[in-house]
């Protein structure tokens, strides 16, 4: 039986290496991934402040299994190189043993991941989207100080002639939208606030002038306000109008469940609706508009419905790439015995990637489309654990 000591020496070596490349490599997404499109959007540096609890997780999602894989790499690489790996084997101790503690760290920090996966899509990634909504005020005004002007993903723009402190000087306000949804208002001068409550932004505008639809126009001298609806990206308590990627592991059961009542009550509206229509001898009406909106509705909750069944498995999956990816790097660098930590990660996590990433959009795309059953997303996982399989009976024969 392998030494006690040598275990925890081997454990011990993984684990200060994760951990340091953990935090350097979390601290690299946020600053050039996060911290870039933040600061692209024009937020201030308290909204960066407000928005690192929440990009922490996004960061750990993906950083963790290429830290895990690294670890391992660089550990088993050097022994290899260092010939240890050999020594132990002329002790009388089978080089498989040496793999156990980088297959039972890669197991319990599997959950881990999955957890980390699960915070950053159902916490991290609303949460962001909320600071960033919540600061469109400041995000505006800066960006019409800097550019003269603001186009917002929301579906409106502003153009102004200067800012003087808050005030807007010859501003025009478009709001896309179709028919008479869409509108342009030009004014003297104006301010923009945002009404959290509401859910808009409101415009207060001086000597102000509206085009409305087709050609309808109107004056409102004096001071007038109005409301930009920007959607119920702050709303949080109707889970049914939500996501299935945004919705956390212990609300997706029950969701799933009442989303397929849903589908159901929508097949019988359906079958309801054509037989009533057949019965009144108004067979027209089965390819009329109503019922192509019936159709549309459910299509619409057949998907959702396919996405929820999709979505744990999606989340299970990729949390254990973690698992799969040491049990593939490991014995591959004792294969490869360089003790480059650069070259011997990079000899696994290339091909890893190059293999396991294609797979698993694969299977996900194809299980979101009902096309695969749900567990095809873990596809991916399925190869690289024959492909470690093979590494492994190799090391055996080391």
């Amino acid at each position: 039986m392998i030494p006690t000591r040598l275990t925890r020496t081997i454990l011990f070596e993984i684990l200060r290496i994760f951990v340091v490349a953990l935090v350097v490599l979390t601290l690299l997404i946020l600053l050039i991934a996060v911290g870039r499109e933040l600061f692209r959007k024009g937020l201030g540096a308290m909204a960066v402040l407000q928005l690192l609890p929440f990009a922490i997780p996004i960061s750990l999602q993906h950083a963790v299994p290429a830290t895990a894989l690294f670890s391992v790499c660089c550990v088993y690489g050097r022994m290899a190189a260092d010939g240890e790996i050999s020594t132990v084997k002329a002790s009388g101790i089978s080089p498989l043993r040496l793999l156990q503690p980088a297959i039972v760290f890669a197991a319990l920090l599997s959950p881990v991941a999955v957890y980390c996966s699960d915070m950053a899509v159902s916490w991290g990634k609303p949460g962001v989207k909320r600071v960033v909504l919540l600061s469109i005020e400041d995000i505006a005004y800066r960006l019409l100080e800097r550019d003269h002007s603001y186009t917002s993903d929301h579906g409106f723009s502003i153009h102004v002639r200067e800012i003087d402190g808050r005030r807007m000087i010859s501003p025009r306000v478009t709001v896309r939208g179709k028919g008479d949804d869409a509108f342009t208002v030009t004014a003297s001068e104006g301010q923009l606030m945002m009404d959290e409550e509401t859910q808009s932004l409101v415009l207060k505008l001086v000597d102000s002038q509206v085009i409305r639809g087709k050609g309808l126009q109107g004056d409102f001298p004096g001071e007038h306000q109005f409301e930009i609806p920007i959607g119920n990206a702050l709303e949080e308590d109707d889970i049914s109008t939500r996501s299935p990627s945004e919705l956390p592991l212990r609300l997706i059961r029950n969701e799933r469940l009442r989303q397929r009542e849903r589908t159901h009550a929508k097949i019988g509206e359906l079958a309801a609706f054509t037989g009533f229509s057949l019965l009144t001898s108004r067979p027209a009406e089965i390819g009329g508009e109503k019922s192509s909106a019936i159709q549309s509705s459910l299509k619409s909750s057949r998907h959702r419905l396919t996405r929820l069944q999709t979505e744990p498995w999606r989340r299970w999956a990729e949390g254990f790439t973690c698992f799969f990816f040491v049990l593939v790097g490991a014995p591959l660098a004792i294969v490869a015995k360089t003790s480059d930590y650069w070259t011997t990660f990079g000899m696994c996590f290339l091909p890893t990637i190059l293999v396991y990433y294609p797979l698993y959009l694969l299977g996900l795309d194809q299980a979101k489309a009902g096309d695969m059953p749900p567990y095809g997303v873990w596809i991916g996982n399925v190869v690289l654990s024959g492909v470690g399989m093979m590494l492994i009976a190799r090391v055996r024969r080391y």
